[in-house]
């Protein structure tokens, strides 16, 4: 048996900072501490943050006034960010505002207000479900969303207008350029911004490149991690043998076997421990 790691894999530098954050914000112990949201996507690491004094706060809560914030608690904005209306109510509720959000993140937020300013119409691909898309696009006016070719080719738009358009950070490389190309041939009225995150593109092609070589891949990530889904998709189109695990509980060990090559790759907010578990329980089965 042979276990292979993708060359590229885990904690990215956006969800790195965003925990760095809270063990920072953990030294303050008179405070009331919380984190809005999943400070990254994965369970795992949101009960470790947990533990060390955050309580969880969702925006439903404060959208509908309904959470347990006081004048001078400490409130972390999670590595997706947020949107401006639950930032204006934070700042009225005269919280400190710890701000994690990924600094990719922020650069697209920045293009879309910049662009808007100018009277560009904003083209946004990706899934206006994801708190990532939810947060970018509520600093802006008019907003077309599409998550896929398919959505791109049936809607309406001006051949007249000027378009710019941004991407979700962790869209799949190969959708985007596919719907990069439709843009390019029928909208030569739209300005394309590539923000895809590097971490995110390289890891999706360190993925692929796994995948081909390997009996079966196992992709450790949330089930909610958006970044984490792709990297499934990415392996999936290489090798039908690739699952998506969250931790070593989840993980069917009558899936392997001896002679097995073993690819393991995982999404940007899988902690190094939970990826060691992964390899121990497989190895440990075999004793390998």
């Amino acid at each position: 048996m042979e276990i292979i790691r993708a060359g590229k894999m885990g904690f990215c530098f956006g969800v790195k900072k965003a925990v760095e954050t809270c063990y920072e914000v953990a030294q303050n112990k008179e405070a009331k501490k919380y984190i809005l949201g999943m400070v990254v996507h994965n369970k795992d690491v949101v009960r470790e943050i947990e533990k060390i004094g955050f309580t969880t706060l969702h925006e439903e809560e404060i959208l509908q006034d309904r959470d347990p914030l006081e004048k001078g608690d400490i409130v972390i904005i999670r590595a997706h960010g947020t949107t401006s209306e639950i930032i204006e109510k934070l700042k009225k509720k005269e919280v400190q505002i710890k701000d994690a959000t990924c600094i990719f993140v922020d650069k697209i937020k920045e293009i879309l207000v910049e662009r808007e300013a100018l009277g560009d119409e904003i083209i946004f691909i990706g899934d206006k479900e994801h708190p990532e898309v939810k947060g970018i696009v509520s600093f802006g006016k008019k907003i077309n969303i599409f998550k896929n070719i398919e959505e791109l080719k049936s809607s309406s738009l001006d051949k007249e207008k000027i378009y710019t358009v941004l991407t979700q950070t962790t869209l799949n490389k190969e959708k985007f350029l596919e719907m990069k190309e439709y843009l390019e041939k029928y909208y030569s009225n739209a300005q394309i911004f590539d923000r895809i995150c590097g971490a995110t593109s390289e890891r999706q092609e360190a993925t692929r490149k796994l995948s081909r070589t390997c009996d079966i891949v196992i992709v450790i990530g949330d089930l909610k991690s958006s970044n984490s889904k792709k990297l499934l998709e990415v392996a999936l189109a290489e090798n039908p043998k690739s699952y998506l695990v969250q931790n070593e509980t989840e993980l069917d060990l009558t899936m392997f076997s001896e002679n097995m090559k073993i690819g393991i790759t995982a999404g940007a907010s899988t902690p190094e421990d939970i990826i060691k578990k992964i390899e121990n329980k497989i190895r440990g089965n075999f004793n390998v």
